[in-house]
């Protein structure tokens, strides 16, 4: 098979990129919106003080945004391997497995990524870095143990095949995205229940006192409120999007390694043989791998999204949103369809 660049996935690609420019921009409008004809209306309804109107300034915030995709940039990838504790190894320390990523590079006509390790059990893989020229391939140990030669060389080659599409580097950008506003949401929320639970322990002294303190707290609510309810939209949307852009350029860097390969079969038999694995270990060793890099994966960890204290009960059902890879079987069924069509 030879390799085809897939012009759908650089359109995706940069449809992300856009995204990522405006999210901000559309963030800070809308916050901006809601003070003024919420927050603010009320406040002096309630305390009869001219509050105004805040302005946005665009300049700023386009300063701020490219801030923000600089340090994603400079940082993604970096961050990417500290949440899964994976570690950079040098040549002398997996001399085999350098030489399958250099021998594999070489056929991809790339240049070859450095190696991480992370010692779990849970067999997987991601690819990161901020250019085809600054990528990391990191593998699991349980990976290297599970599969066989021609399984662990189609997993290389599909991470590979993600540097080369360029998607490790926008997913390296990407993923932060969504963080970023669960944990505005996250935070306030926090202030928002810690401040309610220390009003127990206020007792107001006179009767404007307790007037005073009643329309700070309704103020304070409102506020956390329409913050945590703006984050949390957005959130949802930048994470919707982050899912569907993981799935689709799951079935590009599949066909990538099917190129690099020439083995489709061997990615199937490699997919089938981590999900499996996968599914029998317990919730805590996933979590482990997880570092909130779940979607960089070959194969979806499936983890519940939120969990309470106790880290038992789902709190929100993952169904809610897409899975950010394609069903396993489904991904199988395609590279059984290239082996065949490879076949004729």
């Amino acid at each position: 098979m030879e390799w085809e660049t897939d012009r759908s996935l650089q359109l995706r690609l940069a449809a992300a990129l856009l995204v990522l420019v405006l999210l901000p921009f559309l963030f800070t409008t809308t916050m901006t919106a809601a003070f003024n004809h919420a927050v603010f209306p009320l406040a002096e309804a309630l305390t009869d003080a001219e509050f105004g109107t805040i302005s946005l300034d665009r300049r700023l915030v386009a300063v701020l945004t490219l801030v923000g995709l600089a340090v994603a940039y400079s940082r993604g990838s970096r961050v990417a391997l500290d949440s899964t504790n994976a570690n950079v190894i040098a040549r002398e320390d997996a001399p085999a497995l350098y030489g399958r990523v250099e021998r594999l590079a070489a056929t991809a006509e790339m240049p070859a990524p450095d190696v991480a390790l992370v010692r779990s059990s849970a067999p997987n893989a991601f690819a990161t870095g901020r250019s085809r020229e600054d990528a990391t391939v990191a593998v699991t140990t349980g990976l290297r143990e599970r599969l066989d030669d021609d399984e662990l060389d189609a997993v290389l080659a599909h991470e590979l095949a993600h540097i080369k599409n360029r998607d490790a580097t926008v997913m390296s950008v990407a993923f932060l995205l969504p963080t970023v506003t669960f944990v505005v949401a996250t935070l306030t929320y926090r202030v928002l229940t810690s401040f309610l639970k220390s009003l127990s322990y206020m007792h107001a002294g006179s009767r404007d006192a307790g007037r005073a303190i009643a329309v700070v707290i309704v103020l304070f609510v409102v506020t956390a409120a329409v913050t945590i309810t703006i984050s949390a939209i957005f959130w949802a949307a930048s994470f919707v999007l982050f899912q569907l852009l993981s799935q689709y350029r799951e079935y590009a860097a599949d066909r990538g390694a099917a190129a690099i390969t020439g083995d489709p079969l061997a990615l199937a038999s490699a997919l089938a043989t981590i999900d499996d694995e996968l599914a029998a270990l317990p919730d805590r060793d996933l979590r482990a791998l997880d570092g909130g890099a779940e979607a960089l994966y070959i194969v979806s960890l499936e983890l519940p999204m939120f969990n309470d204290d106790d880290g038992d009960d789902s709190i929100l059902s993952q169904e809610l949103f897409p899975n950010s890879h394609p069903p396993t079987a489904e991904r199988i069924e395609r590279l059984r369809e290239l082996a065949g069509n490879a076949g004729r």
